[in-house]
């Protein structure tokens, strides 16, 4: 059974009253600082770095936002569907790595949403990660909070395009399968 999604407008509606909610949330500073303080794990070879030239000093915290719009999105279309998988839109991909870092903080998210009545929506293997700059997405971000940032919100064939020259890169110093695999041999410590 198909669900009927509803309009961008509901959506961008919905969005926006749930991220000044978790904005505006008690534990929101923490929850920030804890995300962002999960810069050490963020070794992904594949999510941040097909974004043009990524620093983590310049770039953590504007993704950062773009994490938590993309959130306010999905739980939005949750909650007007009440549907988990219809919740599952197309996020660029350096927005989803971002979405990782955020969920990661589990205990302070699920404490701010449950505040709030809101639902957090994310599982792996129903995600998507084929965003394009004319999808629904895209439509519902701007009737939120105008046009997405290019940086971030890349288009799923600029990403497939940007992955395929990285894995070219990572293959040159023996990392196979994009950083899923090497052939480098460490020395022995004595």
């Amino acid at each position: 059974m198909s669900v009927q999604m509803p309009s961008a407008e509901l959506v961008a509606e919905g969005a926006v009253q749930i991220l000044a909610l978790v904005q505006a949330d008690p534990e929101f500073d923490a929850f920030r600082a804890a995300s962002l303080a999960y810069s050490d794990d963020w070794q992904c070879f594949t999510g941040f770095p097909v974004i043009a030239e990524w620093q983590l000093k310049i770039d953590a915290t504007p993704l950062f936002e773009e994490g938590l719009r993309a959130l306010a999105l999905k739980a939005a279309v949750h909650a007007l569907t009440g549907d988990d998988q219809a919740a599952e839109i197309p996020i660029a991909v350096p927005v989803d790595e971002m979405t990782h870092a955020m969920l990661a903080q589990a205990q302070l998210l699920q404490r701010i949403t449950a505040r709030h009545g809101v639902q957090i929506i994310h599982q792996t293997d129903q995600e998507h990660t084929d965003y394009t700059a004319d999808s629904y997405t895209a439509r519902c971000y701007r009737a939120a909070w105008g046009e997405p940032p290019a940086r971030y919100w890349l288009d799923h064939d600029e990403v497939t395009r940007r992955r395929r020259h990285l894995a070219s890169l990572y293959e040159s110093i023996g990392m196979g399968r994009s950083g899923r695999e090497h052939s480098i041999q460490f020395e022995a410590v004595a």
